[in-house]
């Protein structure tokens, strides 16, 4: 439904329209918001706007109009004088107009009693002079109260009920931030959550009374009253947990929808997974959309970043509506883009964690090294970390380690009060998997799910510890210099981070025929993701024209500089007792890659000594396979 209130300056218009909004759960716009710059300077001046001034705001208004009804709808304030502008803004074919009127003394009246609007109260008689009585809509007399005028409007056989547009089925941490921020950003939306007795009772119910603040926001208890109020086609964002539960979740839902309606999985589930979803639901008629979502309870309360594969029919139906909430790029554009078919959405989700496992594992390695190698205190290593953000290496993890590395509980540091045993919910080893079936080398991503699960055997490690007497020794070198060498070899593991897994995503992306685009989905990755960074940022172009970060010649001339750093604090890291797993298989990862001559030849000989498995010949260029007789 658009909705359109016209009328001079004075009668009213924004009033009405934000109050109406709120009714009809339908997002409000005012044309003034739109003027250019110069007509702004203008009507500041007392100078009054002409049709040359006029024409490219209602055309961009036209367009706007266009966007808000095909994104379920929207209210907007514009004067609208002239019938030549009303029928500019006429371009879809369901608009109530509301056309407000009064007289020149209350007008006049209230534009005095404005403050701070660019609109002086001197132009009132131009527009009065320019105004042309429309023959239909509704007209209503100012005179009335807001409130009264509301009532009228409410009243027409042209308002329609308002429909729920969205809804979402899930209320942790993650489905209420998603749902806030779809309420917030205009989209009527409908939360349900499932109901345990004594456990899990009136969840969604409750957390919409508790959030009156947003009126588009609204509770539902029962699932077949959930998905009722819900306009056709219906799209319901599931915000569960992966494995059983959706399928269970899917089963419930699938009764209940018609032909064309669109399932949402907006959580962490294992790529294969969703693409045997995909088929079974497109076979039975619905759509399926697997997307990954990533930026944590922050990021999906105020932007998140989105990545939707499946149904690209189905993703250009909610497209408005990710693109509403989706955290925004450096050039506005959001970060949310389909990515292709059957499951690939979840498959770069799991990617990205995978790198966000590293890039963390490789962050606390360095703090590590700092602390007990060069025997830094927090601040003076918070105080570093924020420098390099300075010197290209922003990110969103070395920022909010900056900042971890200071925050106190009393008088200690709150880090030291942390057991040291990290969490995870599958999606690396996902990673592992996924890059042994697909034969792809992965060492150093591999190690930070392993660095994971050996942090868990913490009570195994104390016993080891006594055991060995290990102990961390303090380097001797220069600290400035080795600080120096620690912010290169910091910085090369994470260019190779990225590398890692953008080859998988190639590789699979190849095998599958997905034909991702590499460039497009640094882009998304660029805000709202927990591994955004500036060399996300460089990573869009880079992959413009490249698909290895290391054929590239920015990356090439850095890595050249930085990899006799990285050996050289891996080696000083082992030599004195340090850990340093992603750091290690960082180095003998880029070592492997750009070594011509390697040491498999002898592996090769062994497998057919062993086994007959055969092997070429680096004289025989045709590729035939060789057996010997190695005894003789």
């Amino acid at each position: 439904m658009i909705i359109i209130i016209t009328g001079v300056s004075g009668s009213g218009k924004t009033t009405l329209g934000t109050h109406l909004a709120k009714k009809l759960w339908l997002p409000f716009f005012d044309a003034d918001d739109f003027h250019p710059t110069s007509n702004i300077e203008k009507m500041s001046n007392g100078i009054p706007l002409n049709d040359h001034d006029r024409i490219p705001w209602l055309e961009h208004l036209a367009d706007k109009i266009q966007e808000w009804e095909a994104s379920g709808g929207g209210i907007l304030a514009c004067s609208a004088l002239k019938e030549q502008y009303r029928q500019m803004l006429q371009v879809v074919p369901q608009i109530l107009w509301v056309h407000l009127k009064g007289s020149k003394e209350l007008l006049n009246e209230r534009m005095m009693t404005r403050e701070d609007h660019y609109m002086k109260p001197g132009l009132l008689e131009s527009q009065l002079e320019t105004w042309e009585e429309p023959e239909y809509g509704l007209h209503l007399d100012v005179i009335k109260k807001p409130e009264d005028l509301l009532e009228i409007i409410m009243q027409s056989e042209k308002i329609t009920s308002p429909g729920l547009h969205v809804g979402v089925i899930g209320m942790g941490v993650m489905g209420k931030s998603l749902a806030m921020n779809l309420a917030e950003n205009g989209v009527p939306t409908a939360v349900f959550n499932r109901h345990v007795p004594e456990k899990e009772e009136k969840i969604a119910s409750t957390f919409a009374s508790e959030n009156s603040l947003f009126p588009l926001l609204k509770g539902f208890d029962d699932l077949e009253t959930f998905v009722k109020a819900l306009d056709k086609p219906r799209k319901i964002l599931l915000m569960i947990p992966a494995g059983v539960a959706i399928d269970q979740q899917i089963q419930q839902l699938e009764p209940l929808l018609d032909q064309g309606d669109i399932i949402i999985d907006g959580g962490n589930s294992f790529f294969e997974d969703s693409s045997r979803r995909f088929q079974d639901i497109n076979q039975k008629g619905f759509h399926f959309i697997p997307m990954g979502v990533s930026g944590g309870e922050e990021g999906a309360r105020k932007g998140p970043s989105m990545m939707p594969g499946g149904s690209k029919e189905a993703y250009d139906l909610i497209a408005p509506y990710l693109k509403k909430i989706a955290a925004k790029d450096a050039n506005g554009k959001p970060c949310v883009g389909f990515i292709g078919p059957s499951g690939s959405g979840h498959f770069i989700k799991m990617v990205h964690n995978s790198i966000e496992y590293a890039e963390m594992q490789v962050m606390a390695e360095t703090v590590h090294l700092m602390k007990y190698g060069l025997k830094l205190s927090y601040p003076e290593i918070s105080k570093i970390l924020k420098s390099w953000s300075g010197e290209g290496l922003k990110s969103y993890l070395l920022e909010i380690t900056a900042d971890i590395l200071v925050t106190k509980e009393g008088k200690n540091f709150l880090l030291d009060m942390i057991l040291d045993k990290a969490g995870q919910k599958g999606t690396g080893a996902w990673s592992l998997t996924t890059a042994l079936k697909y034969y792809v080398p992965y060492s150093p991503l591999a190690e930070a799910v392993t660095a994971r699960l050996l942090s868990s055997q913490k009570e195994d490690r104390e016993e080891l510890a006594a055991l060995y007497g290990h102990r961390f020794g303090a380097f001797a070198e220069d600290k400035v210099i080795l600080l120096e060498k620690v912010r290169n070899a910091y910085a090369l593991t994470r260019i190779l981070n990225h590398e890692v897994g953008f080859n998988l995503m190639e590789q699979v992306s190849k095998n599958e025929n997905w034909n991702l685009e590499f460039s497009e989905i640094a882009r998304i990755w660029t805000n709202g993701c927990i591994i955004r960074s500036t060399l996300m940022e460089n990573m869009v172009t880079l992959f413009k024209e490249n698909s290895s970060l290391l054929k590239t010649k920015q990356i090439k001339a850095k890595a050249k500089e930085l990899r006799h750093d990285l050996a050289y604090i891996v080696g000083l890291g082992l030599q004195h007792g340090f850990a340093l797993p992603v750091m290690s298989a960082a180095v003998n990862y880029f070592y492997g890659r750009i070594t011509t001559d390697s040491s498999a030849n002898l592996i090769q000989a062994q497998r057919d000594f062993f086994g007959a498995h055969t092997y070429q010949r680096k004289d025989d260029p045709s590729g035939k396979f060789y057996h010997s007789e190695w005894k003789s």
